[in-house]
């Protein structure tokens, strides 16, 4: 405790450090404030009342990463969504498109300015249209909407409100990543996260405190641990030995060979991170969705058993399908970012090589089979974080507490956090290097 009140001391003496991260909090209050603040004509009581029904499905998954926004009508309802959305679309982009290759890897910093005004204007367009569709479904759906309010109006002014939450919320983040401490949209949904967090601990207490006592204190000491593993889980990485070529020293004809640097290339266990589950969740909704346009009138065919149990991401069919899709994605998405290829030419222009293995395509072979190994228990590891929700919920926990023993929100409060808390022990670091 004394070397924690320690370390906050010191980054509070820290100048550029205390006023980052000041910077950052103010940001994020901003943020925070304006997921209370309702659209006009709406009328959130009536969302609220179905906040429930939803909290397992696409429309509980992004309240959760609006901290409680979408489910409120507020003008920070789409929160940051729709720019993730266009980020991932460009960065699948740059894997199938050359000119979207050219941009990532070859034209450097203008490159990267091309690309970040091309996903603003795309994350403007999808804006757009998921904004549409939330004031269809609050209109027609839920009827939150005062009906004295013209349409026109309704739709004109809503959408533009949205948008400019949108767009703003956009802002905040690039904001945070500039002048404040770590990755500003990570940031934005990891306070939207954290926000539920008190409201589902509350309710676990209510739930347990009289009836189980004893599991509520085993409920925490299980969330302790399985952060702990998901921590090691996402910092593990196989480190493959690389070995530089000799060189000589010395003087005239006194030249020495010398011993070559050493050095490594770390893989991590899981470089698909939590795109795998993203991808694996809108797969699993699609074939409620298309059941919805499909069945019309047809309540039989909605209300399937097969349908309710893809709906339920409790249920057991749910989790095993969702656990094989999740080993297949992030074997996909492992593929498009580990390139062994650029290992190996890296390798051959900077003169080094792996020991006992040949340069060239001998070393591309080797990355890519020391790849294939290590993320099968990356993807299954991940596919068990995901499905640990259900796991947990099986045991008697609410569903709202039980979101966070895995799946995306637990992956994202560890990496952001891990991520945050390294920029500033670099700060820590170069202070006490310049002393």
């Amino acid at each position: 405790m004394k070397r924690f009140i320690t370390t906050i001391g010191n980054i509070w003496k820290i100048e550029d450090l205390r006023k980052r991260i000041l910077y950052t909090l103010g940001m994020l209050f901003v943020f925070r404030l304006g997921s209370f603040i309702v659209l006009p004509g709406v009328n959130p009581s009536a969302i609220e009342q179905a906040s429930s029904t939803n909290a397992g499905d696409l429309l509980g998954l992004i309240n959760v990463f609006t901290g409680g926004a979408f489910n409120q009508g507020a003008i920070f309802a789409l929160g940051i969504m729709p720019y993730i959305t266009a980020s991932i679309i460009i960065q699948l982009l740059g894997f199938a498109v050359p000119y979207f290759q050219r941009l990532q890897q070859k034209e450097g910093d203008s490159g990267r300015k091309k690309l970040n005004q091309i996903t603003r204007a795309l994350t403007v367009l999808i804006t757009l249209v998921q904004g549409g569709g939330y004031l269809t479904y609050l209109k027609t759906g839920l009827d939150a909407v005062d009906p004295s309010i013209p349409d026109g109006l309704f739709w004109l002014s809503n959408i533009i409100i949205l948008s400019a939450g949108t767009v703003f919320a956009m802002w905040i983040g690039e904001r945070i990543t500039e002048k404040g401490i770590g990755n500003g949209v990570s940031l934005l949904i990891t306070v939207g996260i954290i926000a539920a967090l008190p409201i589902a601990i509350v309710a676990e207490f209510q739930l347990q405190i009289i009836s189980s006592p004893l599991l509520l204190v085993i409920e925490f000491f299980v969330l302790f641990f399985i952060v702990l593993a998901t921590i090691a889980i996402v910092q593990a990485v196989r480190r493959i030995p690389i070995q530089f070529a000799k060189k000589m020293v010395g003087k005239n004809d006194g030249q020495l060979p010398s011993a070559g640097a050493r050095d490594y290339i770390p893989l991590k266990l899981n470089s698909a991170g939590v795109m795998p589950i993203i991808f694996a969740q809108a797969l699993m909704f699609l074939p409620a969705t298309a059941a919805q346009f499909i069945a019309g009138d047809q309540s039989d065919l909605a209300t399937s058993p097969f349908l309710q149990s893809l709906l339920n991401p409790f249920s057991g069919l749910y989790n095993v399908i969702y656990f094989l899709l999740i080993v297949i994605f992030t074997y996909v998405y492992t593929a498009l970012l580990v390139n062994p290829q650029q290992y190996a030419d890296y390798l051959k222009r900077q003169n080094a090589f792996i020991p006992g293995i040949k340069p060239g395509k001998p070393t591309e072979e080797f990355i890519d089979a020391t790849t294939t190994r290590i993320t099968l228990p990356g993807s299954i590891t991940l596919g068990f974080i995901a499905i640990l929700p259900a796991i947990i919920h099986a045991f008697g926990v609410n569903q709202s507490f039980a979101l966070f023993f895995g799946g995306t929100s637990l992956l994202i409060l560890v990496g952001v956090v891990l991520d945050t808390l390294q920029q500033i022990e670099s700060y820590l670091l170069m202070k006490n290097t310049m002393v």
